[in-house]
């Protein structure tokens, strides 16, 4: 019983620090509300600019999927941000010497860029909706919880690499890699148009599924094969880069 009560015990432990760091990056989200708005904004000039040429291929039903990955990407991708500023600023020294779990420091950090991506998502959406997009509510959920899961593993590998990369080659690092994923990902133009080489270094990609789903998912589809395979291949990235950005803040504060 007293094994048990300690387990519970270290739980609710993680949950309520895990609370507090989230809360705490969210006090700062909410303090830099133009950094929240210009941080969608590449993502709505495509909507805005690129979406009308594709009017004759259903524009807003392929186009908003592939935008709202294409912000995942910039946005949860380069939350490790928030990890870089933090140590310039002595904060991340503090929180190591103190007791705060190492998994809390991690899921706060990472949730904190979930957050972010799901209101600058909300946005695009609005803004998609007035243009013409008419997602189904269901599928609206559907597609944010989808997208929440790929966030949370972007933003967690993100904050793992903000500590063991340099901070003045952090940012070119993950603008460099994000690009490339982001085409790759068939956000702009399905990948089944391209050379068969071209298609199948995109199916090697968990964006490239990600996307498709969501396509599905906002057209009303839900019990589609896409649907499946992008929610499996979703839920073990996830699940790979969390697992991996613990490893990696545990041996750095070993």
């Amino acid at each position: 019983m007293t094994s048990v009560n300690i387990t519970l015990g270290a739980r609710n432990g993680v949950v309520r620090d895990t609370w507090v760091i989230l809360r705490h990056n969210l006090r700062k989200t909410a303090r830099q509300k133009i950094a929240l708005l210009f941080g969608a904004v590449q993502p709505l000039l495509f909507l805005l600019l690129f979406g009308p040429l594709l009017s004759g291929l259903g524009s807003w039903q392929m186009l908003v999927p592939g935008l709202l990955v294409q912000l995942g990407l910039l946005s949860a991708g380069l939350a490790g941000f928030g990890i870089v500023f933090d140590a310039r600023a002595g904060v991340l020294d503090r929180l190591r010497v103190s007791p705060t779990p190492r998994l809390a420091l991690l899921l706060g950090q990472a949730l904190g860029g979930t957050a972010v991506l799901l209101l600058q998502s909300a946005l695009l959406v609005a803004v998609a909706t007035a243009l013409g997009l008419r997602p189904p509510p269901l599928g609206l959920v559907l597609a944010a919880v989808l997208l929440a899961v790929t966030g949370t593993g972007l933003a967690a590998i993100s904050n793992a690499l903000a500590l063991v990369l340099d901070d003045a080659v952090f940012a070119p690092v993950m603008t460099t890699v994000m690009v490339p994923l982001t085409l790759l990902s068939g956000a702009f133009l399905p990948m089944s148009m391209a050379p068969g080489w071209l298609n199948a270094l995109s199916a090697a990609t968990p964006f490239r599924h990600t996307v498709e789903a969501l396509r599905d998912l906002l057209a009303g589809d839900y019990l589609t094969p896409a649907v499946g395979l992008g929610t499996a291949v979703s839920v073990a990235f996830s699940v790979l880069c969390v697992a991996l950005a613990v490893r990696i803040f545990n041996r750095l504060n070993a």
